[in-house]
């Protein structure tokens, strides 16, 4: 059975190529070959299933011609083979109206072969040939975890953080947005597709009950990413999550549409999203965007677009910083768009270190509906769990530490942990989102006007100290003379 070994046996034959610089690197090589694998894994399900199913690859770029056959093509004969003829015939692949064909083609279009030498390419295509069975439910379910974990691996690599998001997170925010069968599921910043695999699960676990329901789920999963490896990364996720062909994962980025471009048959019952968040967009984005809205704050533009985007009695559920909530000026006019347009029923914030080691910024998910005003806002204070002070990689937010918030949900009271602000404080408050837990407990620093005073205070005492100590030096350079 596969194993997070093999794993780790790929990486370390990749680390003696040395056309491979980084995790980032060996990661990218290494879906792209699985991502190969499990299309012909499944390719060969399709076949027994439908005598009339053709692969809309050649027969000689297939990988069951070139890769699956241990004692064969290795060395600079395979280098050659995969650099000069399998990887431009992917790339300039006959479409025809084909959308597995398309899948393919977008996959490939930015993709690179790093490896140097065809003898260490063979022994890697080798140990996936030998231990990687997707048509087997086991190899499947227990590759998902690992998935998982070359996808942590991804984010630790150091550039690449915005693309996980905790999978507590993404189980937490699914749920309670609860997407329907039918009722069409969109991330329009998709990255790695965790969001878009937690709803598969979750509507596939609920509510489908037949082969047509398993047709309809599968039409209605919809993400866009406009990064190559998070793309290749998703899409390879959606086969393992059994989507046939994953044509509706596109590779684009979605702010670079203009905003009144977005009609209502782009319109979705329910988005899930973490848009990246911390940094700026390219120039000229901004102006795809109405002028009172215009910035390059990347997680600003998305919320205005997710806005766009719902029918109305759509839902939504999106990670945002917590400079997104208390922020003045396009940030200003977003929220009173959302407060107005939207209800934005509960805001639940998260502790510091939930997305450690990418960022420690604190971060707070939105639950709201489009197509009436906000009256008030449910706030939930996340805990950390007894005895835990922070969140790391080996020690991440669990599924379970939101059993609390699960039972709170339907029939909300106030706690120590939740609390109902009323719109209209809101709005007298600049529009603030930044509200803090009235029924917690003071274990913190205190009223920050009166930190800010005591801080003046012990500036003012060093300043004299200081300029104590420099008439005493001076006395005593003097007296010295």
């Amino acid at each position: 059975m596969v194993s997070a070994t093999q794993i780790k046996t790929i990486q370390d034959i990749m680390r003696k190529d040395r056309g491979i610089n980084g995790d980032a690197q060996r990661i990218e090589q290494l879906v792209w070959m699985i991502f190969l694998k499990v299309l012909d894994d499944r390719e060969q399900e399709y076949e027994l299933l439908d005598d009339n199913y053709k692969s809309p690859i050649p027969k000689k770029y297939r990988w069951r011609t070139w890769a699956a056959d241990p004692e064969g093509m290795t060395g600079d004969a395979l280098l050659d083979f995969v650099n000069n003829e399998l990887f431009p015939a992917l790339k300039k692949l006959r479409v025809n109206g084909n959308r597995q064909a398309l899948v393919i083609r977008e996959v490939f279009n930015d993709a690179v072969n790093y490896m140097k030498s065809g003898q260490l390419l063979r022994q890697v295509i080798n140990t996936l040939v030998e231990d990687f069975d997707f048509n087997r439910s086991d190899d499947r379910h227990v590759f998902g975890d690992i998935y998982e974990q070359i996808l942590r691996d991804l984010q630790s690599a150091g550039n690449a953080g915005e693309f996980y998001t905790p999978r507590a997170v993404t189980q937490f925010m699914v749920e309670q947005v609860d997407p329907k069968l039918g009722e069409k599921v969109l991330d329009p910043a998709c990255g790695t597709g965790g969001f878009l695999a937690c709803t598969i699960d979750h509507v596939r676990g609920r509510y489908v009950k037949s082969p047509a329901d398993e047709r309809t789920l599968q039409e209605s999963i919809h993400g866009i990413e406009k990064k190559q490896l998070p793309h290749l990364l998703c899409t390879t996720n959606m086969l393992l999550h059994g989507i046939d062909v994953p044509s509706q994962i596109r590779h684009d980025n979605t702010l670079a549409r203009p905003f009144t471009d977005y009609g209502p048959k782009d319109r979705v019952d329910v988005i899930v999203t973490n848009p990246p968040f911390g940094g700026m967009e390219e120039d000229g984005i901004e102006q795809n965007f109405p002028q009172a809205f215009r910035t390059r704050e990347t997680a600003d533009l998305f919320l205005v677009l997710i806005m766009r985007l719902l029918k109305d009695g759509g839902r939504a559920a999106i990670v945002l910083p917590d400079g997104t909530l208390f922020g003045e000026g396009v940030k200003t006019r977003i929220k009173e768009k959302l407060l107005e347009e939207c209800n934005l029923h509960t805001i639940v914030r998260l502790p510091n270190g939930v997305f450690n080691p990418y960022t420690g910024i604190k971060t707070n998910l939105l639950f709201f509906e489009k197509g009436k005003p906000t009256k008030h806002v449910w706030y939930y204070e996340h805990p950390y769990p007894p005895g835990q002070k922070s969140y790391n990689k080996t020690n991440p937010i669990r599924i379970e530490e939101f059993e609390a918030e699960r039972k709170w949900w339907k029939k909300r009271k106030a706690s120590e942990y939740a609390w109902k602000v009323p719109v209209k404080e809101i709005v007298e408050a600049g529009y603030n989102l930044d509200r803090k837990n009235p029924n917690a407990a003071q274990e913190g620093p205190g009223d920050p006007d009166e930190l800010l005073r005591e801080f003046e205070k012990l500036q003012q005492q060093i300043a004299e100290t200081r300029e104590k100590l420099k008439q005493e030096l001076m006395s005593a350079l003097g007296g010295a003379e």
